[in-house]
């Protein structure tokens, strides 16, 4: 195992320190996107787990994020991943849907934490003692670990998409509102995997006018 020499894992050992040994670190990918649905991961780490170079995983390029993801599912005592469709993500707005995503990603553990650290100010209707911190992702290694996992795991499925809607890019922007991605949007309308409620979306053509 590779060494990291930073804060991040010394955050995650106060609590250790205080007797919690399976702490779940739980972030999510894909709240800006206009398309495509929220993913979730939760890692719980052995005790001592450094990782080289991680952090936040939009501090780090595709590459480094991809090998790191390999890394943690080899070490990891247990990975969850949950995600939120579109179309439930417009019926429930993306915080709550980003919040369904964490939990399901937390019951997807193979293993049951004995505390959960969440990146944010939140709270998860799950029965664990849980922590929400503010920016969690740039202070705890958990978190940062697993929003590594769904970043990568996201990118993926974006690529997925990307051989069904081959007219959008989403295997360059993955969904998010780049300029390319908002000129296919307004000559072809909406794709089934855009979010209806969101501004640049429902503002463009109907979906009807979509020819793949």
């Amino acid at each position: 195992m590779r060494r990291y020499s930073g804060e991040l894992e010394l955050f995650d050992r106060l609590f250790r320190n205080e007797g919690f040994n399976l702490i779940a670190g739980v972030d999510e990918a894909g709240r800006g996107p206009l398309a495509g649905p929220v993913v979730a991961a939760a890692v719980i780490l052995p005790e001592g787990a450094i990782f080289d170079g991680a952090r936040d995983s939009k501090k780090l390029s595709p590459e480094k994020r991809e090998s790191l993801f390999q890394e943690i599912l080899s070490l990891s005592l247990s990975v969850g991943v949950g995600y939120v469709l579109p179309w439930d993500i417009d019926k429930m707005n993306i915080l709550k849907a980003s919040l369904k995503a964490m939990e399901k990603a937390i019951c997807a553990l193979k293993i049951c934490p004995d505390l959960v650290l969440i990146d944010g100010p939140y709270r998860l209707s799950l029965p664990y003692p849980q922590v929400g911190i503010p920016r969690g992702d740039t202070k705890s290694l958990s978190i940062a670990i697993a929003s590594i996992v769904a970043k990568v795991f996201r990118d993926r499925l974006m690529c997925c998409y990307h051989r069904l809607y081959p007219d959008y890019g989403f295997d360059r922007h993955k969904g998010y509102p780049t300029k390319g991605h908002l000129e296919a949007l307004a000559n072809l309308g909406p794709s089934p995997i855009h979010r209806r409620s969101f501004r640049g979306v429902y503002t463009s053509p109907p979906y009807e006018s979509y020819q793949s």
